[in-house]
């Protein structure tokens, strides 16, 4: 039917059959709770996330947490467990019509007792009025939600369904849970059933190139392992997979990175706190994965000129202008070349001495804006280029400071409340050790 919703529905009264020629992390999708790996936090004794996996509790729920940990397996589970049945969508693909549609589903099953789980996937790119139409159904129970996200919910999913869901963050697996799934995988049946042998610093290098994502180990595991049964004789025992076999079938780890998601904040703060902590290798490290998966340079680059103010500053003035000289680069030069340009800026700035003087003395400067000490500006500081102004009392005994052979004099330049109030106060790191000095002599004679 043309009204039918797209989305997959699955009865959970039998335990559905392993499609063989399905990708290998279908086909080892955990059946039970007790071969899930990782995630210990939320499957402890009572915990919430336990208790719905148990059929015991009955809210629906955020999964949050990065890609390959678990969160369509944690729905499926749930849903067997209690006998729902389970209703699956992408919200790459679904639409408010085809919501509407699941939920009307799940209208008429409640009305002859059977319950449904509806599991979208990347539900944060679901539209305000997406997520709206969820609303209801959430709150009467007509459905029980389970939402997986890649992205913190907080700033991706509204507020009111948000408040009728648990939030969950699942967290990436540990090395030894995505080595205990790649060994599964070769013995269980559902997997490689013994036809391959995986050597150890092979495996090593298949848990590396996971990064904590279950998906991504087994895939890499698929290929692999196809890649040494094609050219094993058969008549040798089980197929070898070594360093090589792998390296040859696995270009390189895919970046976790979404330049629309909270990963693009943390990896940027990293970035910056690597610098400001003077730390050249950790911030090259950041830089590198934001070129791999494809960060505007330009705003890499606006991030470099903002820190050479706020955590350098006067300690080395050049720091600024190696900055710009990145920006303006990336213009004319465009990537990739202009990559070389960040780099060179990120290192300058990293092993600059550090100062957060600046950024201090415009913060005291604007809190007293702010509370109101403004004052008057001086009389004789005022301008004086417009007829009537002399008989106003502007500009009358300003002291040129030309006029002086050091071109400094006594003169008070800041409205009477702020007469010796000092903002700036330069660290002994770099170029402000000579600068503390001179700021010193100059109060000293400005104020006399």
């Amino acid at each position: 039917m043309a009204d039918e919703p797209r989305a997959v529905s699955v009865p959970r009264s039998e335990p559905m059959a392993v499609d063989l020629s399905a990708p290998l992390a279908v086909r080892m999708r955990p059946r039970t709770l007790g071969e899930v790996v990782g995630q210990q936090h939320l499957l402890g004794q009572g915990a919430p996330l336990r208790r719905l996996v148990e059929g015991s509790g009955a809210a629906s729920v955020m999964l949050y947490g990065p890609p390959g940990t678990g969160k369509t397996t944690l729905a499926s589970l749930i849903s067997g467990a209690t006998g729902r049945r389970f209703e699956a969508m992408s919200a790459l693909s679904a639409g408010v019509k085809e919501v509407r549609g699941v939920i009307e589903l799940a209208r008429r099953r409640l009305l002859g007792g059977e319950q449904t789980v509806l599991f979208i996937d990347e539900v944060h790119r679901f539209s305000k009025t997406q997520q709206d139409a969820l609303l209801a159904a959430v709150e009467n129970r007509i459905v029980l939600l389970v939402g997986a996200t890649t992205e913190n919910p907080s700033f991706s999913v509204v507020s009111a369904l948000l408040s009728r869901s648990l939030v969950l963050q699942l967290q990436s697996l540990t090395p030894a849970d995505v080595q205990e799934l790649l060994e599964r995988a070769v013995t269980d049946e559902r997997g490689f059933g013994g036809s391959v042998t995986v050597e150890d610093d092979a495996m090593d290098h298949l848990v590396r190139l996971a990064s904590g994502d279950a998906r991504r180990a087994l895939t890499a595991l698929e290929a692999a392992a196809g890649a040494a049964l094609d050219t094993a004789d058969g008549e040798s025992g089980p197929a070898v997979v070594d360093l090589a076999t792998v390296e040859a079938s696995v270009d390189k780890a895919a970046v976790r990175y979404d330049r629309a998601g909270d990963q693009h904040y943390d990896v940027i703060s990293a970035f910056i706190k690597s610098i400001r902590g003077s730390d050249v290798d950790a911030a090259l490290h950041y830089l590198a994965r934001m070129l791999t998966a494809g960060e505007d340079p330009r705003f890499i680059a606006r991030r470099l000129m903002v820190h050479a103010s706020e955590d350098i500053g006067m300690a080395d003035p050049m720091a600024l202008q190696t900055a710009a000289a990145a920006a303006q680069a990336v213009q004319l030069i465009g990537m990739p070349e202009a990559r070389l340009a960040l780099a060179q800026a990120t290192i300058h700035l990293a092993t600059a001495p550090k100062s957060g003087a600046v950024t201090a003395a415009l913060g005291a400067a604007m809190a007293d804006v702010a509370a109101g000490k403004s004052g008057l500006v001086p009389p004789h500081l005022r301008d004086g280029h417009y007829k009537g102004a002399e008989a106003l009392g502007n500009a009358i005994g300003y002291k040129y400071p030309h006029d002086t052979r050091d071109g400094v004099l006594r003169q008070q330049y800041p409205p009477d409340d702020l007469v010796g109030v000092d903002y700036y106060e330069p660290t002994n790191h770099g170029n402000e050790r000579e600068i503390a000095d001179r700021v010193v002599k100059l109060r000293r004679i400005v104020r006399g």
